[in-house]
């Protein structure tokens, strides 16, 4: 994979981010804490190896909260707008981006679903279901 420059931000806006690195695991993860995390069926992870992470912003508002159970899971936020934001996991090697933040489209695209046992019966699994712009009429 070639290194790439990513930028995004929060909600909000308050937060914006400067990632650079090889962008190289791009998974929708289907784990309950994924689907708490993020109110969704999934969440889309990228993870940047050899990663750095720069912000622009208040840095005061960046939360993180971490259960003590969990060996992995993290979720980095904005305290003003409650947007996830990207985090820096330097003990790994990578830089850990709720792919849903981006600004751009990384040169990476899914590569799996991961915790698929967890998955919801609701939930994306790739089947086909109609698309509209916007609202559907």
């Amino acid at each position: 994979m070639a290194e790439q420059i990513l930028t995004g931000s929060c909600l909000c806006g308050a937060l914006k981010y400067r990632v650079s690195g090889i962008p190289a695991r791009f998974y929708h993860c289907h784990c309950s804490r994924c689907r708490r995390s993020s109110g969704t069926g999934h969440a889309s992870n990228l993870f940047v190896e050899k990663g750095t992470l720069e912000w622009e912003g208040d840095t005061s508002l960046i939360r993180s909260h971490k259960l003590p159970e969990a060996e992995r899971f993290a979720r980095t936020f904005c305290n003003t707008c409650g947007g996830p934001l990207p985090r820096a996991v330097p003990q790994a090697g990578f830089v850990f981006v709720p792919a849903g933040t981006l600004n751009e489209e990384p040169n990476i695209r899914p590569q799996a679903r991961i915790f698929q046992e967890s998955r919801t019966s609701w939930s994306c699994a790739g089947e086909e279901l109609p698309c509209f712009p916007d609202y559907p009429k």
